[in-house]
């Protein structure tokens, strides 16, 4: 067993897993608006918290996560284990007095900034390479501790004038990784591998702590990045036929196990407090971090622009990673912020290689091309309404069904709306698209193509077609 560095190989295969792993590790680090003040970042820190033995007796939070998952090492393969997580250091801001002292204070204000109490989160990382056969049987442990530790920072304003200082604090914290592996019977070499991951902070809550005192000693946002350099791992949301009955016996705590890095290989596991799926991967089109992956980019990139310069000032004093999102969002070019539109990823043919017409990849016609099939004109096409020929154009009365619609749709009864459109699904069925006469908005409506859609026997057809 050695804690020393990776060798380059396995580097660079968890380098690739770190993508997602960060997302993970910084998840609601810091929620829109980004300022300190707002209610939703005031109880922060919501995924993977492992807390003090003492703590999580009283409270809801844990203080350890267990994995097991299966692999099939390789004669003389080594494990390589990386537990990541974030420490909260608590920062407090101090104002210099007229007698060279300093004093709490609520802010401190710059030109381009406002500096508050904050918990800024430090990145920790445990790692250990051990030859799997040497966590047959008992396994090994390998205890951890991050000291106790203070930094001081003076804040200086335009012309280099002291106005006061940042003083940043961290508690010892300690925990243990535990790693173990059993050979399952049966006719396949298959290994269920168990880590573990506990604090043993020795941090003792009083009867009156809340979960504020506590934080400073908890493993925050943790999980565990894997990797074989010789074997594999089996994937625990879609195993082999023949490995269904073992994965169904593992037990995972507070975290899930999956298979991490490029589609198609299966040596990197991320073991992680949020479910994702094998293989997960950052967008291509995400511009950068915005620890709020709760929402979607485009709607955080605008409303972050559309902060006030106020807004942002406090923004940029709450925290550097806030600070580098307003930057973000502040100098983001037009042709990144479109590309954050949306993407269709199931339509590779758009932007993939273009493949031989006729192929089976790809068919001459796509079904999903409107214009591959010259029979089908939703502008032009009719269907038969109490025998009568409806299409774009006519009038028509709104009957909705209670077997399958909503409120919403249920207002609408017995009010006339003009067709836009009859359209064929690939199943067969039709559907008739339709504005509703003296609603406002149906220009707006006709103009996106944002209609409201009813089946033939939820209309009746006006006396005027």
């Amino acid at each position: 067993m050695t804690t020393a560095a990776f060798t380059p190989g396995t580097e660079a295969r968890f380098a690739v897993a770190r993508h997602v792993a960060d997302a993970v590790l910084f998840e609601g680090y810091v929620l829109y608006p980004y300022r300190a003040s707002a209610a939703k970042n005031r109880l922060r820190w919501q995924f993977g918290v492992l807390a003090p033995p003492s703590w999580s007796a009283a409270a809801e939070e844990h203080d350890f996560q267990h994995t097991e998952c299966l692999m099939e090492p390789r004669t003389g393969a080594e494990l390589a284990v990386e537990v990541r997580f974030l420490r909260a250091q608590r920062r407090t801001v101090e104002e210099l007095r007229e007698d060279g002292t300093f004093a709490p204070t609520g802010e401190l204000r710059l030109a381009d900034r406002v500096l508050v109490a904050w918990d800024e989160g430090v990145e920790e990382r445990v790692t250990l390479v051990v030859p799997v056969a040497e966590l047959r049987g008992d396994g090994t442990a390998l205890p951890f501790t991050r000291p106790a530790a203070e930094e001081v920072e003076e804040v200086k304003d335009a012309d280099g004038r002291v106005l006061g200082r940042l003083v940043r604090r961290r508690e010892e914290t300690s925990g243990t990784l535990r790693i173990s592996a059993a050979e399952l019977d049966g006719p396949y070499r298959v290994e269920r591998l168990t880590v573990t991951v506990e604090n043993t902070s020795a941090w003792t809550a009083e009867r009156d702590t809340d979960r504020h005192a506590a934080l400073p000693h908890s493993l925050v946002a943790t999980h565990t990045l894997l990797r074989l350099d010789g074997g594999s791992f089996l994937s625990m949301t879609d195993p082999p036929e023949w490995a269904k009955g073992a994965v169904a016996a593992c037990r995972n705590l507070h975290t899930w196990p999956v298979l991490a890095g490029e589609p198609g290989r299966d040596d990197l596991v991320l073991s992680s407090p949020i479910i994702l799926e094998d293989h997960p991967a950052i967008a291509p089109e995400s511009p950068g971090a915005l620890y709020d992956a709760t929402e979607i980019d485009e709607i955080l990139a605008l409303r972050t622009a559309a902060l006030t310069d106020e807004e942002k000032r406090e923004a940029r004093g709450t925290d550097a990673r806030a600070a580098a999102v307003i930057e973000l969002a502040d100098t983001m070019p037009p042709e990144v912020l479109e590309r954050l539109h949306g993407a269709v990823r199931s339509l590779q043919s758009v932007t993939g290689p273009k493949k031989p017409a006729g192929s089976i990849l790809e068919p001459e016609t796509p079904w999903w091309d409107p214009g591959g099939d010259t029979g089908v004109d939703p502008g032009s096409d009719h269907v038969l309404v109490d025998g009568r020929a409806v299409r774009a154009g006519n009038r028509v009365v709104l009957r909705p069904r209670l077997r399958r619609t909503d409120a919403q749709d249920l207002f609408l009864d017995g009010r006339s709306a003009l067709v836009e459109a009859v359209l064929h699904d690939v199943d067969g069925g039709v559907h008739i698209a339709v504005t509703v006469e003296d609603d406002p908005g149906a220009d707006i409506r006709r103009e996106q193509g944002r209609f409201l859609y009813f089946q033939p026997d939820e209309v009746e057809a006006l006396e005027d077609l």
